[in-house]
């Protein structure tokens, strides 16, 4: 039989498993697909949106139908999978809302999710160079890049909506300041920033409460930048950024936070952040870790993301948290599930990505545009409609270091914003000679 008739046939094959499985899992929703050959299948019950979607290739459609985790992202980066009507979130939701039901998923796609839980530990050995490795695949992207869609403070985190109708600058802002109120912040204290990022939130912590600020990355491209802002501001003496791993710290501070960073850590190394970060922190401190979490059980990171946006990463459920903290001598003073905020910074982000993506064709090309559009959608889908949360947690190494209860963070919030709506504090005083941080070696 000739190549080419033989490729045509598995790729009828492929097309027919694919719409019965269709079949099986699209039971509500408004889904049309049209095959490869031209011909039109409709799914769902006709309610909601209606979404109209194209495979191009046989290949695609055999990818799909064997592993539609992995293969359905990379034929929308390729092209070979194309939304005709509607857009990749509006599918998304069809597909989150569907599979959500115990058992919709067919056996073979179930069994590779569960060979992929087996693999994550695997999958997540981050060592000293490979969490650089992996660091520098997404963070040393081009700062231009991340400024056609994140805020003009560069908060790459999800952001904290305290009222309806806040701008994405205003809701970053309010998610500093909320920050600040749990780390129950006083002026000329020292803290640690683990994965500080382009820097934003050292410098408001070190601006508002005339800290001293130690911001440690792994990204070459976020530590110049952040630099360059300190410089900018004239905090250089005050707060600093450096080229670090937590794991390599040896002063003690009397605030950590790590915003962002957790997710990147992986399971095998939870108990070593946590033992590390109680050693790091002075006995009378505070610190808070805010990571996107599971609401629900242990699972992997999703095949496209680990393949092609953070490699090495992972998102962890709270059970999976609690006995590295419990182990490291870490006291749980406050818990707060942040639940659709991520949901509606990424919307903000897709938008502001979407109105600027021609610029993002000509800094990279179509396919990264793609990938990045597919990234943000099913973001944004997996906090609306799928198991993501944001998990803010707050950590001691003593039971009394806090007040009993949390007004002190209400009060503190009311305070940031009173203090925020008189517009912009002092000029900052240039101080002279290295930072007070490092107070005290281990």
């Amino acid at each position: 039989m000739p190549a080419c008739k033989r490729v045509m046939q598995a790729g009828v094959v492929a097309m027919s498993l694919l719409t019965t499985i269709a079949s099986r899992i699209f039971r509500t929703g408004s889904l049309t697909l049209t095959e490869p050959d031209g011909t039109v299948t409709r799914f769902g019950d006709g309610t909601g949106e209606h979404i109209h979607i194209a495979i191009r290739t046989p290949a695609a459609a055999r990818a799909i139908a064997l592993d539609p985790m992995l293969a359905m992202p990379e034929a929308f980066m390729d092209g070979t999978f194309e939304v005709l009507e509607g857009d990749i979130l509006g599918f998304l939701r069809i597909a989150l809302e569907n599979t959500g039901r115990k058992g919709s998923n067919p056996l073979f796609t179930r069994m590779i999710e569960g060979w992929r839980v087996m693999l994550r530990r695997f999958q997540q050995f981050n060592t000293l160079a490979r969490a650089r490795e992996n660091v520098h695949r997404h963070y040393d992207l081009s700062g231009e890049m991340y400024r056609l869609f994140l805020d003009a403070d560069m908060q790459y985190s999800c952001a904290y909506f305290e009222q309806p109708g806040m701008t994405l600058e205003e809701a970053q802002e309010a998610k500093k300041r909320h920050i600040a109120a749990k780390l129950d912040m006083k002026p000329g204290l020292s803290l640690l920033d683990i994965g500080s990022g382009w820097g934003g939130l050292g410098l408001y912590l070190g601006r508002r409460f005339d800290a001293e600020v130690l911001g440690v990355t792994l990204s070459t491209e976020q530590h110049a930048a952040a630099t360059e802002r300190a410089r900018q501001e004239g905090l250089e003496n005050q707060v600093h950024f450096e080229l670090r791993d937590y794991r390599r710290l040896s002063e003690r501070f009397d605030r950590i936070v790590s915003v962002g960073m957790f997710e990147h850590v992986g399971v095998n190394h939870y108990r070593t952040f946590f033992e590390r970060t109680a050693t790091l922190l002075k006995p009378n401190g505070t610190m808070l870790l805010h990571t996107i979490g599971r609401s629900g059980p242990p699972s992997a990171t999703s095949a496209f993301i680990r393949k092609h946006i953070f490699p090495g990463g992972y998102i962890p459920a709270m059970s999976e948290m609690l006995p590295a903290i419990e182990n490291a001598g870490l006291v749980v003073t406050d818990v707060e599930v942040l639940r659709l905020h991520y949901a509606e910074t990424l919307k903000h982000w897709r938008e502001r990505f979407l109105a600027n993506r021609s610029r993002a064709v000509e800094i990279y090309d179509e396919r990264f545009a793609r990938m990045w559009e597919f990234y943000l959608a099913a973001s944004e889908a997996s906090f609306r409609w799928h198991d993501l949360v944001v998990f803010q947690l707050q950590l001691t190494r003593r039971n009394d270091t806090l007040p009993i209860t949390r007004d002190y963070m209400v009060r503190a919030g009311a305070a940031l914003r009173r203090t925020a709506a008189k517009g912009p504090p002092r000029e900052p005083v240039k101080r002279q000679g290295r930072r007070k941080a490092a107070t005290g070696r281990l």
